[in-house]
């Protein structure tokens, strides 16, 4: 009996620690976010803190459904394959109840089947692709930013009041670059039927030869330019288009180039007069924008990029899905994103039931080299849900659920 009792004691108190250990995972809701944070730092550092500053504002408001959240990050070195690695990591051992997240296209494509395989709840962030929620969308995909589609269809009525006929195209080879030039030639021929495309450089991602680049289209002499380069790459396209002479009297249309993560790098290079989406931070006077700006500054001493918008935005956006479904099961969480309104710096947004895609929207206007820095002027936000296809057009681009 003396030597029972130890193991009884023993016993009793590992029954108790799995217990308090059981008690406290349920008192959590742990999110899983897979990114591209070596590959890609300019957008995601400040995306991670835009993440960080909303898991902090929900916890000390209370939490989702009386838990806590916790974010659990990977990297997935920018390929599908360790996307997906990570995802079944996090799951398995981590224990995630959602997974977010994603930068480049294909990595956010390998996370859209990774879930409709698993049944596992994704909100893909920032992948633009529109195979994520259309082609390959699925029950259990929902995603935050405007695609290649809605991007295009707000920058091709300012192409047409161009008035230009030749043009030529330049992006990065492989999903997002490819799916912008489809849409954005796709929108700009059935606007301006008689344009013409008269050059196309696809340049393989983070490699761009970018000398060889500018002078192929000058070469073709194109009387505008639709640029889809972002990054590392857009910095070398920039330089050595200026010094060849590339923009000189001739229209620029660029994607994503207003965004503080891509033009701020440029300095005294910055163009003047690109059409471009981005972010113009300094400018934004709604009270949304006011809030979170004095917030994230007031934690990080530092202005908000647009990384710092979605990755905030998408925290915000599986709390309301939480709460409205009163859980973090997929299965409950896939139909409470139907229809779910947010609240974002950039206004109320709405995830729309029909393909799984937010309203969310994006500022456009055009680039200016103000002192040596680039800025945006003469921009407008544009409403994400007026740039999106109907009803009937979602059908039969999406397979059902």
């Amino acid at each position: 009996m003396k030597f029972l009792r130890p193991l009884l004691y023993t016993a009793s108190c590992a029954a108790t620690l799995a217990m308090l250990s059981t008690a406290h995972a349920q008192g959590v809701i742990k999110i899983g976010e897979v990114n591209s944070y070596k590959a890609q730092p300019a957008f995601l550092e400040p995306y991670k803190k835009g993440m960080e500053l909303a898991v902090e504002e929900i916890n000390a408001s209370g939490g989702v459904n009386g838990k806590k959240i916790e974010l659990i990050t990977r990297d997935d070195n920018a390929n599908p394959g360790d996307a997906v690695r990570v995802a079944e990591e996090l799951i398995s051992r981590e224990k995630v109840d959602v997974l977010t997240g994603t930068f480049l296209s294909n990595t956010g494509l390998a996370m859209t089947d990774f879930a409709k395989q698993k049944k596992f709840f994704f909100l893909a962030g920032e992948p633009l692709t529109d195979k994520i929620i259309w082609g390959s969308g699925n029950k259990y995909t929902y995603r935050l930013r405007p695609g290649t589609y809605m991007q295009a269809a707000m920058l091709v009525p300012e192409a047409v009041k161009l008035k230009k006929k030749r043009w030529a195209v330049v992006y990065p080879n492989y999903e997002y670059g490819q799916s912008a030039v489809a849409a954005f030639k796709q929108l700009l021929k059935a606007a301006q039927p008689d344009v013409e495309f008269v050059a196309e450089q696809a340049t393989p991602l983070g490699k761009v030869d970018a000398g060889s680049v500018a002078q192929a289209l000058a070469d073709a002499k194109p009387d505008a330019i639709f640029n889809v380069l972002f990054g590392a790459d857009l910095s070398k396209f920039v330089r050595e288009g200026n010094t060849r002479g590339l923009f000189k009297d001739r229209e620029v249309v660029s994607v994503l180039t207003g965004e503080p993560e891509y033009l701020d790098p440029l300095k005294d290079e910055s163009p003047n007069g690109w059409i471009v989406t981005g972010y113009p931070w300094y400018g934004i006077q709604t009270p949304e924008h006011k809030a979170f700006f004095l917030a994230y500054h007031g934690k990080y001493k530092d202005y908000p990029r647009l990384g710092s918008v979605v990755g905030y935005t998408a925290i915000k956006s599986l709390a309301a899905g939480m709460k409205k479904a009163k859980s973090s099961e997929s299965e409950k969480l896939a139909v409470a994103f139907q229809g779910l309104q947010v609240d974002s710096p950039f206004g109320k947004i709405t995830y729309r039931a029909q393909d799984h895609q937010s309203t969310m929207g994006a500022f456009v206007g055009k680039t200016k080299n103000d002192g040596g820095k680039g800025v945006m002027v003469d921009y407008t936000y544009l409403d994400g849900a007026k740039y999106l296809p109907t009803d009937a057009e979602v059908a039969k681009l999406r397979a059902p659920d």
